[in-house]
């Protein structure tokens, strides 16, 4: 995914203010989204999010506080993954499918993504 120059901007600031103040809850959740893309874009996807160590109940809240639902629902659907093996492939068959019919609606929630964030950027950060 390809953020708009105003975002970048956004969040390399925010990075470097984060080591100098506490980030409000809608930089935070900014931070998160920004910081999560590129983990769903991957190749194992939810499961990578699952078995990764970041806070998965305020990314969640994240994602939901910037409007992207379509990217929220496939986080809760999946959150089974949690539990599951390290490694994707020993999933069984039935997890495997089910967790692919999951994540089949996760590009088209990705592609609104920009325009979620730039429409939360304009209402609670600028």
């Amino acid at each position: 995914m390809e953020w708009p120059d105003e975002v970048e901007v956004l969040v390399d600031q925010l990075e470097g203010e984060s080591a100098e103040r506490k980030l409000s809850r809608e930089e935070r959740a900014l931070m998160d989204v920004y910081e999560t893309v590129p983990i769903l874009e991957s190749d194992d996807c939810l499961h990578e999010f699952w078995q990764s160590g970041i806070n998965h109940q305020r990314v969640i809240n994240s994602f939901d506080l910037v409007g992207a639902a379509g990217i929220v629902d496939p986080l809760n659907a999946s959150r089974w993954c949690e539990t599951r093996p390290q490694d994707r492939t020993d999933y069984s068959e039935t997890e495997e499918e089910y967790l692919a019919s999951i994540e089949e609606d996760l590009p088209a929630a990705l592609d609104e993504l920009v325009d979620l964030v730039l429409d939360f950027i304009e209402e609670h950060l600028d």
